[in-house]
């Protein structure tokens, strides 16, 4: 390659991924005086990675008119990299996207080597069936070193049904030979109150995040506060709204993040469904789009064994696993224990 056509070369990447400036805080933007980064952070964006992941609709509210609101969010864009780009540059950030193990080499399997950075996947299935269970597992795993399948971060955990046990937290962090105590330190756990609490707690949540070093979102469950409030067909539409803007905070916070985000989701019965599985889950089309992974969870016949089927995926096939629930945590079912549930044991 010749010195000109290397040097062309350079400044056509150089046009198509403009140099970062970069922006620490977020009165460091342009447009963004004291007075309105206050108003931001009143508003839930406390960072600049949380406003580029904003519309200019949503600054409304503080006064920022659309042609400001656009400028401010471009400039934070800008400065996490948010822009075109070719599609072998995507192949590069791609690489960043990173694995969390589940605990189970079965459902790391079937999930392509575990639960992916900057998506959101969603575990669903009836009372007893292990969602909650993996997301104590997850909260522990996330810490471990990127050899042993962790992301040597920390987990935030909202919890809406007060299922989260420090118990089984301290057990599993045994098992994997941790430390408890440190363990323990490395979950900033918050319980939600009311569906509009659980979505106050997200939107608060950016500078949290980056403070602790936060690898782990999880939402226990998503939908169990809207489900309750929002009775009735005539309220579908307004749960629905709100459920959305919902969703789409967490997976705002995942991508500028570089985090994994888990949800887990309440099921119903459909009576009229004769053929198939009659369970479905809770929130519709919105939480269906949203969810890049779903993963249902259902007991077998008895004890500790579960099977996740992995029912859709941007890019991987649907597939079917078989795991259990110990006292250690979430582990693989052995080739006996397989053998003696294909005899009916």
């Amino acid at each position: 390659m010749s010195e000109d056509t290397d040097i062309e070369s350079q400044e056509q990447e150089k046009e198509c991924a403009p140099a970062k400036k970069k922006y620490e805080f977020i009165e460091d933007l342009p447009g963004v005086g004291p007075a309105t980064a206050q108003k931001l952070r009143d508003l839930g964006f406390h960072t600049v990675e949380s406003l580029a992941m904003a519309t200019a609709r949503e600054l409304e509210p503080i006064g920022v008119g659309e042609k400001k609101g656009f400028a401010i969010i471009e400039a934070a864009r800008s400065a996490i990299g948010v822009n075109f780009i070719r599609a072998d540059e995507l192949l590069k950030m791609r690489q960043n996207v990173l694995r969390l193990t589940t605990g189970s080499k079965a459902l790391d399997k079937i999930l392509d080597g575990g639960l992916e950075t900057q998506t959101i996947t969603e575990f669903y299935g009836e009372y007893g069936s292990g969602k909650s269970q993996i997301c104590h597992q997850i909260c522990v795993n996330v810490q471990l070193p990127p050899e042993r399948g962790g992301l040597n971060g920390a987990a935030l955990y909202v919890d809406t049904e007060n299922t989260f046990r420090l118990e089984r937290i301290v057990q599993m962090a045994k098992h994997l030979g941790l430390d408890p105590e440190q363990v323990v330190k490395n979950i900033i756990y918050a319980e939600a109150y009311t569906s509009d609490h659980q979505m106050f707690l997200l939107e608060n949540a950016d500078e949290v995040i980056k403070a602790n070093n936060i690898k782990l979102i999880i939402v226990d469950s998503l939908t169990a506060h809207f489900r309750s409030e929002y009775v009735g067909r005539e309220m579908l539409a307004s749960r629905q709204q709100k459920l959305n803007k919902h969703m789409h905070k967490l997976i705002g916070l995942a991508r500028a993040f570089n985090a994994v985000a888990v949800v887990t989701n309440q099921v119903m019965a459909k009576p009229d469904i004769f053929f198939g599985d009659a369970v479905q889950p809770i929130g519709g089309h919105i939480v269906g789009h949203t969810s890049h992974t779903r993963v249902y969870l259902r007991r077998a016949a008895r004890g500790p064994v579960r099977i996740a089927r992995l029912v859709s995926s941007p890019y991987l096939p649907e597939g079917e696993e078989i795991l259990k629930v110990t006292e250690n945590g979430i582990e693989d079912v052995t080739e006996e224990e397989k053998a003696n549930k294909g005899r009916g044991h």
